[in-house]
């Protein structure tokens, strides 16, 4: 599945995004809206990783898709 189609369906996805990061809030998963961008800036933010790894993290969470 391509972010385009995540993005597309983000509501749905919302669930399963949480569980893979427990520690997004919802309000985070609101203001991301789908965007892969913002997504790595909330991992980034949360985690304190680097924009590299939070990158890795969501192109391993896609492959799952």
């Amino acid at each position: 599945m391509n972010w385009d189609q995540i993005q597309g369906k983000w509501k749905q996805f919302t669930g399963e995004v949480q569980s893979n990061w427990g520690k997004l809030t919802n309000d985070d998963l609101q203001e991301v809206k789908g965007d892969r961008t913002k997504l790595s800036g909330k991992l980034q933010e949360r985690y304190g990783v680097g924009k590299e790894e939070a990158d890795r993290q969501i192109d391993h969470w896609m492959k799952k898709h």
